[in-house]
């Protein structure tokens, strides 16, 4: 399988297990899973081709780690960023003392007002690193980083989470927790 095939069978494993399941009409239990085999006849009905060892290579190779698969491997959910209603089962857990969030310059204004929000997803996804930030601001124009007082946040009781592939995520950031290059 070439780079364009995963790409491509990545973007629409993204669509039916983040956002749209109806699209192929698989089933998500309530924590997102699916089942594998389900996935992969329904995705061949929208003329998506992949077998089982491709699809471990989708998920295995994919840069951002998305998606992942049930220890016995027969079922597979992405790792966070549903726009739909799904329980990952998350434990909460205390962050880093200082989090990024990357966004378009064009949305500094308002996030500087009215804080971080979640918009159409279930969380507020927030990096480690500034390159992510990075990453993540750049594909909504031209990318500020956002640094996230992540341990006020958690003294001041507001709750944090890890998924699988290490994103932090959390309900909303206030104003008041977030700076640019340590500036209010």
């Amino acid at each position: 399988m070439n780079e364009k095939e995963k790409k491509e069978i990545s973007k629409f494993l993204s669509l039916v297990l983040r956002h749209q399941p109806e699209v192929i009409g698989i089933y998500m239990d309530e924590n997102g899973w699916v089942a594998v085999e389900d996935l992969i006849k329904k995705c061949k009905l929208k003329n998506i081709h992949f077998d089982l060892e491709g699809l471990h290579e989708v998920v295995s190779t994919n840069d951002k780690q998305r998606f992942a698969f049930s220890s016995d491997r027969s079922r597979i959910r992405a790792n966070q960023g549903h726009s739909i209603d799904v329980d990952l089962a998350l434990e909460p857990q205390e962050p880093p003392s200082i989090l990024y969030h990357g966004t378009a310059d064009k949305n500094i204004s308002s996030i500087l007002t009215h804080g971080i929000t979640k918009v159409s997803r279930q969380h507020v996804h927030l990096s480690t690193s500034i390159e992510t930030a990075m990453i993540v601001g750049a594909r909504h124009g031209k990318p500020s980083i956002l640094c996230v007082d992540a341990a006020a946040m958690h003294h001041d009781g507001y709750t944090f989470y890890q998924s699988e592939n290490k994103v932090w995520l959390t309900d909303v950031v206030p104003s008041q927790y977030i700076s640019i290059d340590g500036q209010k």
